[in-house]
């Protein structure tokens, strides 16, 4: 066992602080994110809101790759899987937004946080990943919160909420895919590739959607048109894109200054600040089921986070960088993967 040096303890406690604010304030702007999604789609559809985003995020990224220079690259030949990754997240995250006209930001984003415990699930059978009894207990407890905020039985059910359930889904494969990737490409080359290909494969998938189910004209939020915005609505667009690439930015921070296991469980503030901001501005009042599903999802995933951080303490080590990240609305974070700086020399790494 390594000892950690007293520099690497003088720095723990400020990084660790700022971790997890990092963290939270991340997760504050995806919800506002996705509270101006949810505003949006009165006036726009699902296809044109993901397409403009997607452009306006890429404006910004794009550059910034230009300026930073290497390792960050414009050209990969890892596109095939940043491709594959894209049609998931495409389709995925555009159920998830559909679902919003008829559901709460809350009961909406609960149900897609079943995609941690889908991950470690998947992780386990693709894998090949150990889960141990611990991890099983707090898995199937999380399973049950996601059953009882979607009510599969009763007048209370909404047969839409199996939209957010199959965007965790597709969002969990994305994120196991990532695992290809690894560390052989940076988190703002594949934030790049992802959303240049999500806002190109959006236009074809809404079109198909369009052609396969008959969509009634009162959800024009899923109809194949496009309305061309104002100049102060671009401004709002402009802005949407903005809003997410800020919350990207302060997650990937926290990630990358204190240990993932640490950081992880504060992904899981999304659901309160969600929640706040719903019922302030639109009035909106879980059901009883959604809180309920909600405590259980948040406390599976925070003895999880205990376990990971009880389990890295036992081995201790020089502070990690890592990227990451679990959030709704979020289409561009891969899955965390830490990388533990070596004392010896800044070019070396071990997984």
């Amino acid at each position: 066992m390594s000892d950690v040096s007293p520099q690497a303890l003088a720095v723990a406690t400020p990084r660790a602080v700022e971790g997890m604010s990092s963290a939270v304030i991340g997760m504050g702007f995806f919800v506002v994110q996705d509270g101006m999604m949810k505003d949006l789609l009165h006036s726009y559809t699902v296809w044109e809101l993901i397409l403009t985003r997607g452009l306006m995020a890429a404006l910004l990224v794009g550059p910034l790759i230009l300026w930073l220079g290497h390792p960050h690259r414009l050209l990969t030949p890892l596109w095939p899987l940043h491709l594959l990754r894209a049609v998931l997240l495409a389709s995925g995250f555009a159920m998830f937004y559909a679902a919003f006209p008829f559901m709460g930001l809350a009961e909406v984003s609960t149900i897609f946080f079943s995609a941690p415990l889908l991950i470690a699930l998947l992780a386990a059978v693709w894998l090949r990943e150990s889960i141990g009894p611990h991890r099983m207990v707090a898995l199937a407890v999380g399973f049950v919160g996601v059953v009882i905020a979607m009510t599969p039985s009763g007048e209370a059910f909404n047969a839409v909420a199996i939209l957010p359930l199959l965007c965790a889904l597709f969002y969990a494969i994305a994120q196991i895919l990532a695992r290809r990737i690894g560390d052989r490409e940076t988190t703002l080359t594949t934030a790049l590739y992802t959303l240049v290909f999500s806002a190109i494969l959006i236009v074809p998938f809404g079109w198909l959607t369009n052609q396969i189910v008959a969509v009634p004209e009162h959800h024009t939020h899923l109809l194949f048109t496009w309305v061309l915005p104002p100049g102060w609505e671009a401004g709002r667009l402009a802005l949407l894109g903005a809003v997410g690439i800020l919350g990207y930015m302060a997650l990937t921070r926290a990630y990358q200054v204190t240990s993932a296991s640490l950081v992880a469980p504060f992904d899981y503030s999304y659901l309160p600040i969600a929640t706040v901001m719903a019922y302030v501005l639109w009035g909106e009042v879980p059901r009883p089921a959604i809180l309920m599903g909600m405590s259980l999802i948040i406390t599976s995933g925070l003895y999880l986070g205990y376990r990971e951080l009880r389990t890295s303490r036992a081995t201790p080590s020089p502070l990690p960088v890592a990227e990451s990240s679990v959030a709704p609305g979020n289409p561009i974070a891969p899955m965390t993967v830490a990388r533990d700086v070596d004392a010896e020399g800044p070019g070396q790494t071990t997984m």
